[in-house]
């Protein structure tokens, strides 16, 4: 008889923690979560040129993702960070 493997309900299921458009910012927050040892990604995507006045004329925006079970480790984070980019960081909330 085979038992099938069971896993957690949150492995691979990535979720964003925060974007922004800034470089400080976003190496900020790179170390901050570095520093806390919180796995991350992060990814620069493009923003086609008619949306751009969703993101005050930028090309591109930066998007941090985390796995779910880190969510709360992360925010603790970012809460530490500076003012002056915290207040660059569009923070999502689940």
């Amino acid at each position: 008889m085979k038992k099938r493997i069971r896993c957690d309900k949150n492995i691979n299921k990535d979720v964003v923690l925060c974007e922004t458009t800034n470089h400080r910012a976003s190496n900020c927050t790179s170390k901050a979560l570095l520093k806390d040892s919180i796995s991350f990604s992060k990814r620069w995507k493009h923003i086609p040129f008619f949306r751009r006045d969703d993101y005050n004329g930028a090309s591109e925006v930066c998007v941090i993702k985390i796995n779910r079970n880190e969510y709360t480790k992360a925010r603790r984070c970012l809460d530490g960070l500076e003012s002056i980019y915290k207040e660059r960081l569009l923070l999502n909330i689940i």
